[in-house]
């Protein structure tokens, strides 16, 4: 090497200040000719500060040894991006007397990576994480694919392919159920490089995750991973690394096939994000991942405790937010089976919250109201909600029960809790009578009324005495059952005890209804016209 002269002094990052000659450097760096002329003429000793070369002291050491060393190094995985953001950062892309420069070097390197081993792949990403520089982000994806594109073809080389269970435990692998050990052994096959790639940031997971979506690996493999890399970072964070670390697990779930991501997954996720503060963008795309498979959620998912500041027991909002997500993702298509699930899910969940002395009454009708009414079969869970949010919130207004009741649809309650709700002074008067006379309405369609006193010996019910005869309005009538479209053979005894109850329970409901009739036409001639219920409840039962 020709003898050279130290006039130009450099402090990298204030770690260490080297002594350089100007007139080398320059030759290499465009950044350096542009700042001293090409011309390099005699100034004396000058001094260049820099506050941000990439790998600090180290990085600027190993450009200088390309330098001095007319144009060569020894350029390896672990020192590539270091030479690669160097030479991005001093402009060193044009060759010098037919010479390649630092960059032009770094890009031959970069393509003899399929030859690299597995650690040299990722030792070249940790120097990249650790030098923090978007500059290199080509170089990063190249690396990333090679790391996805050595997994596909693990993955496809595996004797057991069956990674596309929607298990909500773990992933079953195995392809010999008989052993247990087979098990194991094929998970480690397809999960051994869970542990190596801990050290990514989430920026770099979030890298990694999009390179296989597009490769097309396996979704529940790529959710395993996530939630493992996701778990074991959490107990050396902070909670703002914690929050960033959730948000990206959030974010890479969005993009996959949902049908491959358990419920019981989602609501895992959704209670580690309690008292982090991450950004409103992530918990609704949780929010609405977790509403696209409500129907598939268990009442102990929707137990979410309450926010801190919020006096209900649990977080009401947190759910109505969920279930207007999954009625907004079906846009019309949810089929009635799901509808039905979320509907019967939805009033257990509402019965469960009833007793809480703080919820509001728009908070417990919201969730009453959320859903259609084609969505229930049945409202006897709904009603037994009613009857304990009233038990605790006895002060309600008279107008507030009444709002409360008009959720309900009596022709879809069972006898029993029509019969209950006729007895249970903790309804409006008005509400009972509208129960009795649906049910009354109901009983009446599975009974056939006649004037005829015979005992229709051809019934299967005569022997028993099922027919009885009512008396009503002045006209004597026999309530029979209407045999003709039932085929009841001798064995079939259930099915006439179950009409028989039936009959008497029609008859039972018919006596009420006519009681209370006359003590309604009794309260009108006592000049109580300022109650609205007493001129309503009369017409209810005409």
């Amino acid at each position: 090497m020709e003898a050279c002269c130290c006039n130009l002094e450099v402090d990298v990052n204030g770690e260490e200040t080297f002594m350089v000659d100007k007139t080398v450097i320059t030759q290499y760096s465009n950044k350096f000719a542009r700042l001293f002329g090409k011309a390099g003429g005699a100034i004396g000793k000058l001094k260049v500060i820099f506050h941000d070369f990439p790998g600090g002291a180290e990085g600027f050491e190993l450009m200088l040894k390309f330098c001095y060393n007319n144009g060569t190094a020894d350029i390896s995985p672990s020192n590539l991006f270091l030479a690669r953001c160097a030479a991005e950062y001093m402009e060193m892309k044009e060759p010098v007397a037919d010479v390649c420069n630092l960059l032009e070097l770094t890009e031959k390197s970069l393509h003899e990576i399929n030859y690299w081993t597995w650690s040299d792949v990722l030792i070249a990403l940790k120097q990249c994480q650790n030098l923090v520089v978007l500059d290199c982000s080509e170089m990063v994806e190249r690396c990333l694919d090679t790391i996805v594109g050595r997994l596909v073809l693990a993955s496809e080389a595996s004797p057991c392919p069956s990674t596309s269970s929607t298990d909500s435990s773990w992933i079953r692998f195995s392809c010999d159920s008989k052993s247990t050990e087979s098990v194991k052994t094929s998970f480690t096959r397809l999960t051994w490089w869970f542990e190596d790639l801990l050290f990514f940031s989430p920026l770099l997971v979030a890298m990694l995750v999009k390179s296989m979506l597009l490769r097309k690996m396996d979704h529940v493999l790529i959710s395993k991973f996530l939630l493992y890399y996701q778990k074991a970072k959490f107990s050396t964070s902070t909670t703002e690394e914690k929050s960033k670390i959730i948000e990206m697990v959030i974010d890479m779930h969005y993009g996959m096939d949902l049908s491959c991501v358990p419920c019981k997954t989602l609501f895992g996720i959704l209670r580690v994000t309690l008292g982090l503060n991450i950004s409103k963008c992530s918990r609704n795309k949780l929010e609405t991942m977790i509403g696209s498979q409500l129907d598939q959620a268990t009442l102990d998912n929707l137990l979410v405790p309450s926010p801190y500041g919020i006096s209900y027991l649990y977080d009401v909002n947190l759910v109505l937010r969920i279930l207007k997500a999954f009625l907004r993702r079906g846009n019309g298509a949810v089929t009635p089976i799901r509808m039905k699930k979320v509907a019967s899910l939805i009033d257990l969940y509402t019965a469960e919250i009833a007793p809480d002395p703080c919820l509001k009454i728009s908070k417990f009708l919201a969730l009453a109201t959320a859903l259609p009414d084609s969505a229930r079969d049945s409202y006897d869970e709904i009603y037994h909600a009613m009857d304990m949010y009233l038990e605790v919130h006895a002060q309600l207004s008279q107008e507030e029960r009444v709002k409360i009741c008009c959720v309900l649809n009596y022709e879809k309650l069972s006898p029993q809790a029509c019969i209950h709700l006729s007895q249970n002074k903790k309804f409006p008067s008005k509400s009972a009578v509208q129960a009795l006379i649906s049910q009354q309405s109901k009983l009446k369609n599975l009974l056939h009324v006649t004037p005829s006193t015979s005992s229709y010996n051809d019934s299967p019910c005569s022997s028993s005495g099922a027919a009885q005869k009512v008396k009503k309005d002045k006209t004597s009538e026999q309530v029979v059952l209407y045999a003709g479209n039932f085929d009841l053979s001798t064995d079939n005894e259930k099915l006439k005890a179950h009409l028989q109850g039936m009959q008497w329970r029609v008859m039972e409901l018919e006596k009420f209804c006519r009681k209370m009739q006359v003590q309604m036409a009794k309260i009108t001639k006592s000049k109580a016209s300022g109650n609205s219920y007493a001129k309503s409840l009369p017409k209810l039962c005409s």
